[in-house]
């Protein structure tokens, strides 16, 4: 089977929808700088796409605004595929999915073709060397997360413990608990990762 043909999103797009996202929770950049614990200038420029998010960072952001992840892939209209009811169907087909690089090259593509509400769906692709914190330092967010390594190898540092998984490996655990995702290996550590966020 060939891999999928991705639409990759630009970085100004990414930060496009990340103001937009804010914009419609009424914050200025300011408030949402206090929430992160962040310059101003800082959230500008992710916005505007000079800088690159990392996956932490992200995360950190759309935690802060309320939204699940899956709201920074696709645009307005992809927001309403799936009925408020959800009594219909979303739908998509092989390839069209939607991907954004953040930084240290990490790529996050969203699985789920619709809105899913209080669950992200997700695959990510680390290469060599990269990490979902720029540095050593742990994160935590909202949630408990569940992950499947694809390929390649993946580790994730916890508190006092380190946990190498490989293509197969299953893990799950409190996004609460402070945790560093990073590839330790040669070659691309492709995983699946499904995100159950807490009833808001």
């Amino acid at each position: 089977m060939p891999k999928p043909s991705a639409v990759t999103e630009a970085p100004s797009v990414v930060g496009s929808r990340l103001r937009q996202l804010r914009q419609r929770q009424g914050l200025s950049a300011r408030e949402l700088a206090h929430r992160l614990g962040i310059s101003p200038s800082a959230v500008s420029q992710i916005e505007r796409g000079v800088l690159q998010p990392s996956v932490a960072r992200l995360i950190a952001m759309t935690d802060a605004l309320g939204v699940p992840l899956a709201e920074v892939f696709g645009g307005p209209e992809q927001r309403d595929e799936m009925p408020e009811d959800l009594t219909g169907f979303a739908l998509q087909r092989f390839g069209q999915g939607t991907e954004m690089t953040l930084e240290s090259g990490v790529i996050f593509r969203r699985v789920s073709p619709g809105r899913t509400p209080g669950v992200d769906y997700f695959v990510s692709t680390y290469p060599p060397g990269s990490a979902a914190h720029p540095e050593s330092g742990m994160f935590r967010h909202e949630g408990y997360e569940v992950g499947t390594v694809l390929s390649g190898e993946l580790t994730i540092d916890f508190d006092g413990e380190r946990v190498v998984l490989r293509a197969g490996d299953a893990i799950s655990y409190p996004c609460s608990r402070p945790h560093r995702i990073h590839n330790t290996g040669s070659v691309d550590a492709v995983a699946q990762w499904l995100i159950v966020h807490p009833e808001r």
